[in-house]
């Protein structure tokens, strides 16, 4: 049995080892490196990501995020600070409840926008109020979606008017769903700015 415990750590340190070899050689660029550490952990990765998320498409565009990281920055990983697996599982793990988050956000807003309904015995002088407030802002709106690139207005009609969720946008239009993320942020900043200029 003591020899078994032996074995396995010894594999440990081996395939520990093997990762600091190939997290070099990525740091160099090396894109080889990079499929090698691919090959090694996007199955435990995806089955993280899933586990958390309970979405196919949420799964892999967090395991698509998390490798992108590693690539754009290797030097995030301190070897000193512990194995590169517990790193990197680390970082999926994160990354999955960011998305989590994000996905909840977006579907409270998309909740709120649902239930602008009247209150039931509302003074009535602050409704017209509140009409000519709706009006105005439903103007300054259009104006700013008409700046909006298409694909920006795309899906930001599906998301707020059609009440669809991102992962929802990305099958339909048959895009990644990062790509359905990029331009709902863009879409929301270009907005943002212009309604407030306006305010």
């Amino acid at each position: 049995m003591g020899a078994m415990v032996a074995s396995g750590a010894k594999d440990m340190r081996d395939g520990d080892r093997e990762d600091l070899q190939l997290h070099r050689r990525l740091s160099a660029g090396d894109r080889g490196a990079f499929d090698e550490l691919y090959r090694r952990y996007s199955p435990t990765a995806y089955g993280i990501a899933y586990r958390l998320t309970g979405q196919q498409l949420l799964a892999q565009d967090v395991v698509h995020d998390a490798f992108l990281a590693l690539w754009r920055a290797p030097e995030a990983f301190d070897a000193t600070r512990g194995a590169f697996r517990s790193f990197f599982l680390a970082l999926v793990h994160h990354r999955a409840v960011d998305t989590i988050r994000r996905e909840e956000r977006l579907r409270a807003r998309q909740d709120r926008a649902a239930n602008l309904e009247a209150a039931a015995g509302e003074d009535p002088s602050e409704r017209v109020v509140d009409e000519d407030f709706l009006t105005r802002r439903r103007s300054e709106v259009r104006d700013a979606l008409a700046d909006l690139s298409a694909e920006q207005r795309q899906v930001l009609e599906m998301a707020y008017f059609a009440g669809k969720t991102q992962v929802r946008i990305a099958e339909e239009l048959g895009i990644p769903l990062g790509t359905v993320k990029t331009r709902t942020f863009a879409a929301l900043r270009r907005l943002r700015r212009a309604l407030e200029k306006e305010d």
